[in-house]
């Protein structure tokens, strides 16, 4: 993959010796240091969710981060445009004990990794090709505020991958503008198949070099600049395929001798044409054949108003998995809805989201194929981000999607499973700028787990998660910034206890033109 990204940086800037030489201006540098300490050995729940994978659920850890990178607005004049970026991490080593559970940390196998290394090339804002580990942003979800998107989220590390996009809404022709689309797709490596060995065994349900798949569709109607209300909204699929497995189980009526202790699941084109378009099968579907890969996706939708100074956004994410609530076969019952606004400048409140999530339908608790004795197929029990060939909806140990659905990491070593699908939650973030020099973030989630359908709980468990953010950036001293985090858990989910992070940045610029 890197072999492929240096070719991509180098053929790209031989049309012109030009585009050589402004390679080496405008660039950014960061350093970063961070240390988090807890009460427990497990870190509070947002100390560690949605920051990419960046921060452990270990209670006591700290971490070194130094970053080179060139962004693409730097040529915002020019039809032809480059970035790259390399972000290296160092982390201080350690196991987390909860009473006699060893969990797994992320970091285990480690301690120095490359979070971020990529390349960029846009033509006229129009065609974006990205090669490489990078941090992406979710279309509809505020990236500090919100719990996050259910396909694709910021919960866990960068997955490298190529990707194709329309960086912005494009007209669709004959529309005068009042029509846009956006389009998206990209073919990436799962990077923890040495981890998922070490971690959840040998004799365990793994995986090994799997492969990923993306791709998003999206339609904006309205045109702010003429009118303040515009609608937004489209389709995101993702599928992990590929690789290699181990120790998969038998469906209970596959009587064959069919050895599923290592299955070579294909990387040849066929495994790429199926991640497109849903095709193939996996190995222990037996009579039954399904879909080959672990499919996944969400229906998106957004209303946006545009004030004065101000805006306010309505917006919903419907989540599925394979063809079962694809469409409206079974109801839409499993959503988030949000609301998110942008207030005036003030020094209390600038911007403000809150969410209602609830996973708790998965098409219902039923799950039948269609016999001679029934010829009924009843699709339920969708199980969300758990795959009966790849374990989890995962990279590293942290969901890809929505941290509220607790990520494997929070398990004992004896499986790569989300163990709490099946949830509500309501969530509240806050953002605001009591003066030019100081940042503040709160969030506050409280949310109730049913466990799953395979293994629900005898009992409901509830779970509060709250922090409180302040981010302090000195006048007199240029690119640097101080932030300090408290968080707190209460309830039964996770362990009740509360931690700090402190955090010190300093950017600046390399040759800056």
């Amino acid at each position: 993959m890197y072999r492929l990204l240096f070719i991509i940086l180098l053929v790209s800037t031989l049309n012109a010796s030009a585009q050589v030489s402004r390679l080496g201006q405008n660039i950014v540098y960061m350093g970063e240091a961070s240390a988090t300490i807890s009460e427990h050995d497990i870190a509070p729940f947002w100390l560690s969710a949605n920051r990419y994978g960046l921060e452990p659920v270990a209670g006591n850890t700290m971490y070194l981060r130094g970053a080179l990178s060139r962004d693409l607005a730097t040529d915002s004049h020019l039809k032809w445009r480059i970035g790259y970026g390399a972000d290296l991490v160092a982390y201080g080593q350690g196991k987390v004990n909860v009473g006699q559970r060893t969990l797994a940390t992320s970091k285990d196998s480690a301690s120095v990794f490359i979070h971020q290394l990529y390349g960029q090339i846009e033509y006229n804002a129009a065609l974006r090709l990205t090669v490489g580990s990078k941090e992406f942003d979710n279309e509809f979800a505020n990236r500090y505020l919100s719990t996050g998107g259910m396909t694709s989220g910021f919960n866990a590390r960068p997955i490298p991958q190529v990707r194709i996009e329309t960086p912005a809404y494009i007209p669709v022709p004959l529309t005068d503008h009042w029509f846009r689309v956006k389009v998206m797709v990209a073919y990436g490596w799962f990077t923890d198949s040495k981890w998922q060995r070490k971690t959840i065994g040998a004799d365990k349900l793994r995986t090994s070099n799997s492969l990923y798949h993306a791709k998003s569709i999206y339609l904006k109607l309205g045109d702010e600049a003429r009118f303040p209300l515009t609608m937004t909204g489209g389709l995101e699929f993702a599928t992990q395929f590929g690789g290699e497995t181990w120790n998969v189980k038998k469906r209970s009526d596959d009587l064959s001798d069919t050895d599923l202790s290592h299955v070579n699941m294909g990387n040849g084109l066929r495994s790429y044409w199926n991640a497109l378009f849903m095709g193939g099968s996996d190995p222990n579907d037996g009579d039954y054949k399904n879909v080959g890969g672990n499919h996944l996706g969400s229906w998106h939708g957004s209303l946006n108003y545009m004030g004065d100074g101000w805006d306010i956004r309505g917006y919903f994410e419907h989540f599925f998995e394979d063809h079962s609530q694809l469409f409206w076969q079974y109801g839409w019952k499993d959503m988030t809805w949000g609301i998110e606004t942008h207030l005036p400048q003030n020094p209390v409140a600038s911007n403000i989201v809150v969410e209602y999530l609830s996973t708790r339908d998965q098409t219902g608790g039923i799950y039948h194929d269609a016999t001679s004795n029934l010829p009924v197929q009843i699709s339920g029990i969708d199980n969300y981000y758990n795959h009966h060939v790849y374990g989890a909806w995962q990279h590293w140990g942290m969901n890809i999607g929505n941290p509220l659905l607790l990520s494997p990491l929070y398990n004992d070593r004896s499986e790569l499973r989300v163990q709490h699908s099946r949830v509500q939650a309501i969530h509240i973030g806050l953002a605001g700028d009591p003066m030019p020099c100081l940042h503040y973030r709160m969030l506050y989630t409280n949310m109730r787990s049913w466990g799953t359908y395979y293994n629900p709980l005898t009992d409901t468990e509830r779970g509060q998660f709250m922090l409180a953010e302040l981010t302090y950036n000195p006048p007199r001293l240029n690119g640097w910034s101080f932030t300090a985090a408290a968080a707190m858990n209460s309830g039964k989910l996770l362990k009740r206890g509360s931690g700090a992070t402190l955090t010190v940045r300093k950017t600046g610029w390399i040759n800056k033109k």
